[in-house]
């Protein structure tokens, strides 16, 4: 008798423990969805996201005839670039939008680039576009050449406009949360790469590729001590980024200067 009491008792334990990581497994996902939901009718509000950056939002200090204009331009993973610190000669300015897609980034390039006059454009999206795969797996080879299209028309516009485009592959992924595994695929990854080998093509005397995945991956990953979520990288992989870019633009600006003296 005693060991059937024990046996009920663990028993109901475990079906009250199984009861409460459901509950909370449900409560992460109804929170996961009301986010997603609210995003969406953000976005429906302001497709392109125009209203983000006004004529206010525009740099008060007009920069020296010597100094160089750098436009952070794409989503949230332009959106979270920092400046190069200690870097004379350059200034920044960011017009990246969380969650936008090659799309949306492309329609808002003259409202929100153009007026900056910029000499260099830091371009890194496409992240958006690839994870819906999963959702739309019936649309997979669309998704993937719309955005290399669309990745080709704002190079395409960056030089017409007289900027010199530093190319960013597209990040690397992090770990998927158990959340969000059910609307995700290995086919977000393989696209990725697909999209970065493209994006060698477009390399030009104008178009810089800067390889932010090969400085970010391990083992077709983000670096653990890059991490911040599944979409995004920390501080340290930033810095990472910036000791390549800060090389990249010193480069840039040495050849300008090489070429005023010629």
């Amino acid at each position: 008798m005693h060991k059937q009491k024990r046996l009920f008792s663990l028993t109901l334990l475990l079906c009250l423990l199984a009861l409460v990581v459901s509950l909370v497994f449900n409560a992460l996902l109804f929170l996961q969805a009301k986010h997603y939901y609210l995003q969406l009718n953000k976005t429906n509000l302001d497709p392109l996201g125009l209203s983000v950056f006004s004529a206010d939002s525009l740099p008060q200090d007009v920069p020296a005839a010597s100094t160089a204009t750098v436009v952070f331009f794409g989503d949230s993973r332009a959106e979270m670039w920092p400046a190069p610190a200690k870097l004379k000669g350059f200034s920044f300015v960011n017009r990246g939008i969380n969650t936008q897609t090659s799309v949306q980034v492309l329609g808002r390039f003259d409202k929100h680039v153009v007026p900056l006059h910029p000499n260099i454009i830091i371009v890194q999206v496409g992240i958006n576009d690839l994870k819906t795969i999963p959702l739309f797996p019936e649309r997979k080879s669309a998704i993937i050449t719309n955005c290399k299209a669309n990745i080709q028309q704002i190079v395409a516009r960056s030089v017409n406009s007289g900027a010199t485009v530093i190319l960013t592959t597209i990040f690397p992924i992090g770990p998927v949360p158990l959340t969000r595994q059910p609307f995700w695929s290995a086919d977000i990854a393989q696209a990725v790469s697909e999209v970065n080998a493209y994006l060698y093509s477009l390399k030009a005397s104008d178009v810089l590729i800067l390889d932010a995945y090969s400085l970010l991956a391990q083992n077709g990953q983000v670096q653990s001590n890059y991490v911040h979520d599944t979409l995004h990288i920390n501080v340290r992989g930033y810095k990472a980024l910036n000791q390549e870019l800060t090389h990249v633009l010193s480069t840039w600006l040495r050849d300008k200067s090489l070429k005023r003296k010629s």
